[in-house]
């Protein structure tokens, strides 16, 4: 089964940016941020790839990609 993996850990360490600072200066409930992180959520909000892509410097295509899930 295939799912969707969003590189915030990794982008973040590649531009060294902590989760604290995006939270804060996205406005970001860390709760909220920690479920993309960890590839725990539902649906994803289009406007906050937006915001994230703009805010690490990157494109759609670096931030997400689909994956193979372990079993």
């Amino acid at each position: 089964m295939k799912y969707i993996h969003i590189r915030i850990v990794e982008l973040l360490e590649e531009k060294e940016i902590s989760k604290n600072r995006i939270c804060k200066d996205l406005d970001l409930p860390r709760g909220n941020f920690n479920k993309y992180c960890r590839d725990n959520f539902q649906r994803i909000d289009a406007n906050l790839i937006i915001r994230l892509c703009d805010y690490i410097g990157c494109d759609i295509s670096d931030l997400l990609e689909i994956r193979e899930k372990e079993e």
